[in-house]
């Protein structure tokens, strides 16, 4: 998922072709869990922001809903905190060829409102996300499904996919395009996750106040101010809320958390500000939270922009990349927290973090050279108005925003300017419609672990227009071809090796410029315990205690 708080989407990638089956792993389904009754006496007060759009699982591409949406529904697949997968309400999930896959369900799971979760749940939900009328932003998701292609057209020739089949309450079938051996492993991201029929009644309704099947239920929405989510008391899967609820606290700056995290009236914070990275570990001692996670901070590149088009564009990408002085920033502002990329991936998923992908220098900081090539582009077309690096405010991002362009000043001899956008909703809103031109500061938290969710969701043509990722309306065919290959490839190091292919593509193309590997970083009170962020950063909500 996109853009986040935590500065700003480990376990296995691809499986093997020998592995077509995950079976119940005595964790989900009915009876396993407390529900309610296992919750502390206390609720929990976390940082966030203010989501981007309403609470619908497809429709969410950030964490200031997706956190939410992480605490208040249960996917098919649950991860554990080290990105490996167990059953939650399916109980198994299975395929003799990696192509047609019968899902069973546990039986016994209802959603908030008591009515029951069954297979038409999850095909209703995933033929929503999917349908281009509807306007999801997870859409791109489901483009692996057979008849994805009907749904998704500009004018849809049908409303649902003909590769989602129910056979009864508790199965139902799914039929790819190909085969894809890694199918189950996406399942567990909430863009899969079943939706009630209240849900389709009124839609704008559900988005305020969701009904859900997860630990926890949201009992309200102040927008701009808090979101409050208790325990779900129809919830009896196998992560029980140990405590009495966790209530959102929406923040203008991670400064200001940071600060209450230190006074005692937040409890969890998920960020920690740059003023505070040399000393939050001091301070926080084992409340300190400080650990590799699969996120990539990057900048993309908007392939809408004249002045990044063409010849001469393509030479101020590579410019404007070389100019960046990553190792220096990384230590002088971050103080190691973070690590320069070599790729458009991450250190902390099998086969990421590649440093022999063919065309890799233009990640290497070289201000002759930057400054070289962005003189032979002025001398094809001069550029156009102010060079602008765009970012949200409400994140600890102006320190590093400004020596990036300090270092891109200093390199090119040409001012970049740092344009803070306020609120992280409107900043995305913007990039969306495509208001803002020039690169403009970007992240990406693995949903799932596989390098293929780093290069599809981004740069992808079916994730371009919309109803996707890819912010900066990046298409090419052969990318789209080689990560088309890889994902029918059975064997894993197969799919790796095309994967590294598609991201030559990318680095002779620069639709972004990857900055950094990022560690997940945080901290909590002393009134609470067992807090624990997972592979991709995210917090585990219901094993956080209190009181």
């Amino acid at each position: 998922m996109q853009i986040r708080r935590r500065s700003l989407i480990l376990g296995s990638g691809a499986a093997g072709a020998s592995a077509l089956a995950l079976a119940a792993c005595g964790s989900g389904g009915s009876g396993s869990g407390g529900g309610a009754s296992s919750s502390g006496d206390a609720v929990v007060f976390v940082n966030n922001t203010e989501p981007e759009n309403p609470l619908i699982p497809t429709n969410t591409s950030e964490l200031g809903g997706g956190d939410v949406l992480n605490a208040c529904f249960s996917c098919l697949l649950a991860y554990a905190a080290d990105g490996s997968s167990e059953n939650e309400v399916a109980k198994s999930i299975e395929s003799e060829d990696a192509q047609n896959w019968t899902i069973t369900l546990e039986e016994g799971w209802k959603f908030s409102d008591g009515t029951p979760v069954t297979a038409k749940s999850f095909v209703d939900a995933w033929n929503f996300g999917a349908l281009t009328t509807n306007a999801q932003r997870a859409q791109s998701f489901f483009e692996p499904i057979e008849g994805f292609a009907d749904v998704s057209a500009k004018e849809p020739t049908a409303e649902t996919m003909s590769g989602l089949a129910v056979v009864d309450d508790h199965t139902f079938t799914v039929r790819l395009n190909s085969p894809q051996s890694d199918f189950p492993s996406r399942l567990g991201y909430w863009a899969f996750a079943p939706l009630p029929e209240s849900a389709f009644e009124d839609i704008e309704a559900f988005g305020e106040l969701p009904v859900s099947n997860g630990p926890y239920k949201v009992e309200s929405w102040t927008h701009d101010s808090e979101i409050v989510c208790v325990p779900n008391p129809e919830y009896t899967g196998p992560r029980p809320a140990k405590n009495a609820g966790i209530t959102f606290v929406v923040y203008a700056d991670e400064e200001t958390a940071y600060n209450d995290l230190a006074s005692g009236s937040l409890d969890v914070i998920g960020g920690i500000p740059s003023s505070a990275l040399s000393t939050f570990e001091d301070e926080l001692g084992e409340r300190a939270i400080n650990q590799p996670a699969a996120i990539l901070q990057f900048i993309t590149i908007p392939q809408y922009d004249p002045n990044f088009q063409g010849e001469a564009g393509a030479l101020r990408r590579k410019a404007f990349s070389r100019a960046i002085d990553r190792a220096q920033i990384c230590e002088a502002i971050f103080f190691g927290t973070r690590v320069p990329a070599t790729d458009f991936t991450s250190t902390s998923i099998e086969g990421g973090g590649a440093t022999d992908i063919p065309g890799s220098e233009v990640l290497q900081f070289d201000a002759a050279e930057a400054k070289s090539l962005w003189e032979q582009a002025e001398a094809i077309s001069p550029f156009q108005g102010e060079l602008t690096l765009s970012y949200n405010a409400d994140g600890p991002n102006k320190d590093w925003v400004e020596a990036v362009c300090n270092s891109v000043t200093n390199s090119i001899g040409v001012t970049a300017v740092p344009t803070p956008y306020p609120a992280f909703g409107a900043y995305k809103e913007q990039i969306a419609a495509r208001e803002i031109t020039g690169p403009f500061r970007s992240s990406w938290v693995a949903d799932y672990p596989s390098v293929f969710n780093f290069l599809f969701p981004l740069y992808a043509s079916a994730s371009a227009d919309g109803n996707g990722s890819n912010d900066g309306q990046f298409k090419n065919e052969e990318f789209d071809r080689l990560l088309a290959e890889g994902q029918q490839a059975t064997d894993p190091a197969e799919a790796l090796a095309k994967w590294k292919d598609a991201q030559a593509v990318l680095m002779e193309n620069l639709p972004s410029v990857p900055l950094w590997y990022q560690n997940t970083m945080g901290g909590h009170s002393e009134a609470v315990s067992d807090v624990k962020f997972s592979w991709n950063g995210g917090l585990l909500f219901p094993d956080i205690v209190k009181g």
